[in-house]
């Protein structure tokens, strides 16, 4: 094939958009927080380059014989940014309605001088499936698995000054012979494809630190940081880590640390020097003393940064780079309960756990989104997230390192062990777990590993080494692995799944994975959790009510997991986001918000389970009270408040007062909701209406604490609508112009004084104008869109452009007395990272792509033909799995 040429109006020079020095709190002087790059922070004159490699790929979306070559013509290829899934999916994408199968990506790039003598690897957060990477056309790493670091050295395949290709196959297909190993259309989640996580290009000397991912060593690789003897008093920070020499010469040299505190003063510092053979590699191990150190802790999220820099003879410094550092220990003591640094943890851990995929986005989420993510979490009060089922981004684990977020990080799997090819996928297994304690070791917010596949019936042996590979990884104090109760080697584990009846049958603390949900089957999957936001008041109502303290029957719920020793730890929900499957139809609707991250009551009922008295600086926290109501002609008499305070006053109407205290005695939630019974009734409304008092037609929540009002919270029935409001979802989190963040764009439809109209059947159409553009436009459904529960979401992307976006809303039908439409402007911030490309996606590019799923009719043809599939046998499997592992749902 003829070698295809960039044409001159869309090649764009080589951009060097030099960084930042990285500190804890804040990238810039925009509201952008700090991300890692390749599994560390950058360090100002480190002579080590980390760039953002995501811009200006070329994808097409099938197979493509020839596609590694050097000389294949892409010229037809779409352009897109990275991360990206293989195609914009719809609001509801459950049932397999995705494309599973190859896809290709190429990138074409000019290294230039700077490069010269220089190592460089390419460092892939994640692909999605089985993957190959070519250089030029040279197979340079052949890879299996959808969750977790791919680095790869393409130092000796640059030629400096000229452009060479790099080219990746990514397939989704369903592969038995690698975890998790079972077909989409039998799994609770779905394959979404493509390069769904960052890429980076690190740019070192050939005397550096090495990546524990890539260097494949015992415990080993890269920084590694634990500690010891720690009290309120005294802390001892002990750091290994590891360098090797690629140049020619034995070389004298210094490694120096630093431990800053949040204010960048000094509180420990390190210097060590050693010689190096050429070719060779050394672990150097320091110890750092640190008084009266600032411990980390959910509440308290403190983070030190560890500067570490390598130096020569001459004190030229040749690498270097920052981690950030929570001080703190866990411990779990059998019989006792959870230690956090050194106290037993007086409250229950509660938390979620958390799927990866996104309205529209499959499982392509920006930076900012899994932050965002976090954050909504953290500020529903949740302490711990369950990663299910696989080790998450790097991204959201950042966040949950600065926002007080534990996590249990859980290894690739779901009900599925392998008929064939079984040493093949267990070594894959062994493989994952040692692959994801080297990538998250570090981090203050793992508590546990779950090396286990979830669900699962394994051998025992295999139960054993999962857990022996653990602490073969981490061989220090603070790794503790968990597994269900019900599952084959469980004695080996450190804290055992399960239900608070367990704590009768074992002296291990016990926690539960999974809480909340209650299906009628577990092939209907009917369910009192499982609640759309559309479906309106009521239905989300009883989703609150059932994970709070059924009224009705006996579950296990909130209020249940407090009725406990402290032996039995806590619990985390199933599961926060309604998120899309494989196997079933259905979306899962049981999560306190919706796709795009819309909250329902039940959201706001766990907010108010967060302590009061606690003021996190990063994360919306303290007091709260939320009334459950919306003062409609089909709502209930009695209304429903939720709060954190100890006493609730309801102000029905500017006349009616009735004062309650939070009831401990029935409750054992650290916060009972409040019921105020057979308050509300709408002809007191409709003759306040009539008789023009508008104003008086409302019902006031005011939270008290020690005899004082500290928050309020007022309700008025939505009138005639008006307008059309817009606002940004943007958790206070800027839109960055990397030609790939989103945020979510809401818009309400609203009476003059802007109360929502919840009830009603409108459709709105979007525009947008300026650097973004609509997230999924082309899809039906999309763009109009229908109002669900007064609202109606877009999502907008920024472009590579930092610049002003334009959204407007109107009814589809306007008319003379129709709600007018509304605007909303908003400024993507300019993205300050090192980034590397030469060309970029021309706007709102739709490209076709040549593939077999075009059609409503062809897409209802293939879910048929995968139901058929799914034979009755297997189903039956499927239930029983989960029943034989039902841990509180």
């Amino acid at each position: 094939m003829i070698r295809r040429k960039l044409s001159t109006h869309i090649y764009i020079q080589l951009l060097f958009l030099f960084g930042f020095s990285l500190g804890i709190s804040a990238a810039n002087e925009n509201n952008i927080p700090n991300y890692s790059r390749a599994g560390y922070y950058d360090l100002d004159g480190s002579d080590r380059n980390t760039y953002n490699f995501n811009t200006g790929w070329r994808f097409v979306k099938q197979d493509v014989e020839g596609a590694e070559g050097v000389d294949y013509d892409d010229s037809s290829w779409q352009i897109v940014n990275l991360p990206h899934g293989l195609e914009s999916l719809p609001m509801e994408a459950s049932g397999s309605v995705n494309y599973q199968g190859p896809a290709w990506y190429r990138k074409h790039f000019t290294f230039g001088k700077k490069f010269k003598n220089k190592k460089l690897y390419l460092y892939f957060e994640a692909v999605m499936g089985k993957c190959e990477i070519y250089i030029d056309g040279n197979l340079i790493k052949r890879h299996f698995g959808g969750y977790l670091p791919i680095v790869v050295d393409i130092s000796k395949y640059i030629k400096i000054d000229k452009e060479v290709v790099i080219s990746v196959k990514a397939d989704n297909s369903n592969d038995p012979t690698f975890p998790p190993g079972k077909p989409q259309d039998k799994l609770d989640f779905a394959y979404f494809g493509g390069i769904y996580r960052d890429v980076w290009l690190v740019e070192t000397n050939k005397i550096h630190i090495t990546d524990p991912n890539f260097v494949d060593k015992l415990a080993g690789g890269g920084v590694f940081v634990h500690f010891d003897h720690l009290s309120k008093t005294n802390v001892d920070v002990v750091v290994d880590t590891e360098l090797i020499n690629e140049s020619t010469n034995r070389e004298s040299l210094s490694i120096h640390l630093e431990l800053k505190d949040q204010d960048n003063n000094i509180v420990a510092r390190g210097s060590k020097s050693f010689r190096i053979n050429e070719s060779d590699t050394k672990s150097i191990r320091q110890t750092l003393r640190v008084k009266s150190p600032h411990l980390w802790s959910p509440d308290s999220p403190y983070l030190h940064s560890l500067n570490i820099t390598i130096t020569n003879s001459k004190r030229d410094t040749l690498d270097g780079f920052k981690k950030r550092v929570g001080i703190r220990k866990v411990d779990f003591v059998d019989g006792k309960g959870f230690f956090l640094n050194g106290e037993l943890f007086n409250d229950k851990l509660m938390g979620g756990n958390r799927h990866q995929d996104y309205a529209y986005l499959g499982n392509a989420l920006p930076n900012t989104t899994h932050y965002r993510d976090a954050k909504k979490l953290r500020e529903a009060g949740m302490r711990i997230i369950r990663s299910a089922h696989y080790p998450q981004d790097p991204a959201f684990m950042d966040a949950c390192d600065e926002l007080g977020l534990f996590v249990i990080v859980a290894t690739p799997g779901w009900q599925f062990w392998p008929k064939e090819s079984t040493a093949v996928f267990e070594n894959r297994v062994y493989s994952d777990i040692r692959q994801m304690v080297r990538q998250y070791r570090n981090r203050p917010s793992v508590i546990m590993w779950e090396p286990i596949l979830n669900e699962t019936h394994y051998p025992d042996h295999f139960a054993l080494k999962t857990h022996e590979i653990v602490h073969e990884e981490y061989p220090y104090q603070g790794a503790f692995t968990a597994c269900d109760e019900r599952a084959k080697g469980s004695k080996y584990f450190d804290v055992i799944y399960g239900t608070l009846s367990v704590t009768n049958e074992t002296s291990k603390c016990v926690y539960t994975r999974e809480w909340g949900d209650n299906v009628d089957d577990w092939s209907s999957h009917n369910s009192p959790s499982r609640t759309s936001r559309e479906w309106g008041e009521h239905a989300q109502l009883t989703q609150a009510f059932h994970y709070s303290f059924p009224l009705n029957y006996s579950y296990f719920n909130y209020d249940k997991l407090y009725r406990s020793t402290s032996q039995f730890v806590g619990g985390t929900l199933w599961h926060p986001f309604d998120h899309q499957r494989g196997y079933h139809p259905d979306p899962f609707y049981g999560g306190i918000l919706d796709a795009i991250r819309q909250p329902k009551y039940s959201y706001y009922f766990f907010m108010s389970q967060r302590p009061s008295d606690i003021q996190l600086s990063n994360a919306d926290s303290g007091p709260m009270v939320y009334i459950a109501h919306e003062m409609s002609p089909f709502s209930d008499p009695d209304v429903l408040v939720f709060s954190n305070c100890e006493k609730v006053r309801l102000i029905v109407c500017e006349e009616d007062t009735i004062t309650l205290s939070a009831d401990h005695d029935k409750y054992k939630m650290p916060h009972p909701y409040f019921l105020f019974k057979d308050t509300y009734h709408f002809m007191s409304i409709k003759q306040l209406h009539r008789s023009r008092k508008f104003e008086k037609a409302n019902i006031k929540a005011e939270g008290i604490i020690d005899g004082k009002v500290v928050v309020t919270h007022t309700r008025y029935p939505a009138k005639k609508v008006d307008k059309i409001v817009l606002r940004v979802d943007d958790n206070q989190i800027d839109l960055l112009a990397d030609g790939n963040d989103v945020v979510p764009i809401i818009a309400s439809i609203c009476d003059k004084d802007g109360n929502i109209k919840r009830l009603n059947n409108r459709h709105i159409i979007f525009t947008v104008e300026g650097e973004g553009s609509i997230v999924a436009n082309e899809l039906e459904g999309v763009n109009p869109i229908k109002v669900e529960w007064g609202t109606a979401p877009i999502l907008v992307r920024s472009t590579n452009t930092a610049g002003e976006i334009v959204v407007r809303a109107r009814l589809v039908n306007e008319g003379l007395n129709q709600p007018i439409g509304g605007e909303l402007r908003l400024k993507s911030k300019k993205d300050v990272s090192k980034s590397l490309y030469q060309e970029i996606p021309r706007k709102e590019q739709h490209v076709e792509q040549n593939v077999k799923l075009t059609s409503n009719t062809e897409l209802k043809q293939r879910i048929r033909k995968l139901q058929k599939r799914v034979n009755e046998l297997e189903l039956k499997e499927i239930e029983q799995q989960q029943e034989d592992f039902d841990t509180g749902k």
